[in-house]
């Protein structure tokens, strides 16, 4: 790069120039038998396109557009198009319920809803509440409800011409949903400068290249996967969206695809790892070579692990990353591959970050002391969307405070001690302990309860609840379970303790105390 600053529009435009008939996405669906290929060409046309039907239906600079779709070629397309207006890109989380929905939309209060066929009964559901959206758009097969427009009809009738949009890097990209400490979705305003920055550490972390292929396999509305794929998009490199999780699968993409990058979650790697314990799969089936890095992010990753990884793998290179939404992801602590070591830590400040480790009133601690990771770099989100209390405590003169705890060793490399917030995360999603709690709450036998992370090997934590009873009234372990069943399948509780719930005399549970007690745990988790 020249140092001239370029929004992520105007890099799938630049693809489009210099490699036109090069393949830029490849949508891999295994259970379907399908494959489903794009130029950077026809990529870039029909985001133009997109983004001129969306022109056409009066959205300009400056609105919100909801975008709720499971991973696709299309998925990318309407990510693009809706950004090349000028407008916020808001994707949503499909895991979101209709009252999540509901919260998000009267946060960002968007003019269009796009979605994914899935999603009609949840949309359905309370469109008659989503009062600032005057149009919505329906993405697949089927025929759109009476409320919406056709996204292949609207794509087919619409001009590939360029959009004429003056569009600057202090300009809002993306209004991104996620959770706080309370459970409710947190809205993140980031803009093109922090997506170019993710571009940027991206791929000086992991040099990709245009030969590179980048299998892609978590969902885009998050933003550590598609923020991992922006070190390929900055070269023109080619990706593969893999729909479908299992480890034949993964190896299939790998091998059919000639990948030679992949982002694991924990339990991907570990399943895998299984089948080649078992026997099940075996390496010699497939081909492995071009495969050069393996890397994890999105929750602590056991030592042990790797090592596992490596007994597989022995040349391939091996990296994780530490990253929060408010930094647009990933990127802001970097392991580095030449740091296999380390394994244990999350690594040092990433490309053009800095970071600082800080007791409460915002000082310096000792070096080997633990205190609150701080960051400071040019994916720092611009604010929390309306709300300025919580801007104003997590962005202190251009530092965002990331809740984690830390320490650094003398190498000033840095460990995660302890989660400020009591948020668990499982197999990389995120679990808030109030939304279970409350659930629980409702259930007439259940005095108190408190959600808290119980380690497990596979996906890091999972959810383990210490219920308090109502007196005189019978509750065992399966009822709670057979309760939870309405719960989605991340946010059940795996164990469940009974026992009093410790709270302070200002009502809040004493988290510490429920760790140690049942998980052993003097400090919540260590690595």
């Amino acid at each position: 790069m020249s140092g001239m600053a370029i929004h992520i529009g105007e890099m799938l435009a630049r693809n489009a120039r210099m490699f036109p008939g090069s393949t830029a996405l490849v949508e891999r669906s295994p259970a379907e038998r399908k494959r489903i290929t794009i130029t950077w060409h026809e990529f870039d046309r029909r985001a133009n396109m997109f983004a001129q039907a969306l022109r056409g239906m009066g959205i300009k600079k400056g609105d919100r557009v909801m975008h709720l779709m499971h991973n696709s070629i299309d998925w990318l397309v309407v990510y693009f198009g809706i950004v090349r207006t000028g407008a916020w890109v808001v994707p949503l989380n499909f895991r979101f319920t209709a009252d999540d929905i509901q919260y998000c939309a009267k946060v960002a209060e968007p003019r269009m809803f796009v979605f994914g066929e899935e999603f009609r009964e949840r949309l359905e559901s309370i469109k008659d509440t989503l009062h600032s959206v005057e149009k919505y758009i329906h993405v697949g097969e089927t025929v759109p409800p009476f409320f919406a427009q056709a996204y292949a009809t609207l794509l087919a009738g619409a001009p590939a011409d360029p959009m004429q949009v003056e569009i600057t890097m202090e300009d809002p990209c993306g209004l991104y949903f996620t959770s706080g400490t309370t459970g409710q979705p947190k809205p993140i305003l980031l803009t093109h400068k922090n997506m170019e920055s993710a571009c940027i550490a991206e791929n000086r972390h992991h040099f990709q290249t245009k030969e590179d292929n980048f299998i892609l396999i978590p969902p885009l509305y998050h933003t550590g996967a598609k923020m991992h794929w922006f070190g390929s998009l900055i070269v023109g490199g080619p990706a593969v969206i893999l729909k479908g999780i299992s480890p034949q699968w993964i190896l299939e993409a790998v091998s059919e695809e000639k990948g030679t990058i992949v982002w694991l979650l924990v339990p991907w790697a570990q399943d895998i790892l299984l089948k080649l314990d078992s026997g099940e799969l075996k390496l010699e089936h497939y081909e492995l070579a071009q495969w050069r890095l393996m890397h994890i992010g999105a929750q602590p990753v056991p030592p042990s692990l790797i090592a596992h990884w490596k007994r597989y793998f022995p040349e391939m290179g091996y990296d994780t990353t530490y990253g929060l939404s408010e930094a647009t992801g990933p990127n802001c602590v970097h392991l580095g591959i030449e740091n296999t070591r380390k394994i244990g830590a999350i690594g040092r400040p990433g490309f053009n970050w800095e970071t600082r480790i800080v007791d409460e009133q915002g000082d310096d601690v000792i070096s080997g002391q633990p205190g609150e990771l701080i960051v400071r770099g040019n994916g720092v989100m611009r604010e929390y969307y309306k709300n300025p209390e919580a801007t104003a405590k997590a962005l202190k003169d251009g530092w965002l405070y990331t809740g984690d705890m830390v320490r650094e060793d003398e190498e000033g490399f840095i460990y995660i001690v302890d989660r400020k917030k009591d948020v668990i995360i499982t197999g990389g999603e995120n679990v808030f302990p109030v939304e279970v709690e409350n659930f629980l709450h409702a259930h007439t036998a259940v005095k108190d309860v408190a959600a808290i992370g119980f380690p497990d090997e596979r996906l890091g934590e999972v959810v383990a609840v210490v219920v308090d009873p109502v007196p005189g009234k019978e509750l065992s372990e399966a009822d709670v379970l057979e309760y939870c069943q309405a719960l989605p399948k991340y946010k059940r509780p795996r164990k469940v303790f009974f026992g009093e719930v410790p709270r302070n005399p200002t009502g809040k549970i004493e988290k510490p105390k429920l760790r140690k007690k049942y998980t052993g745990a003097e400090e919540a988790f260590k690595l």
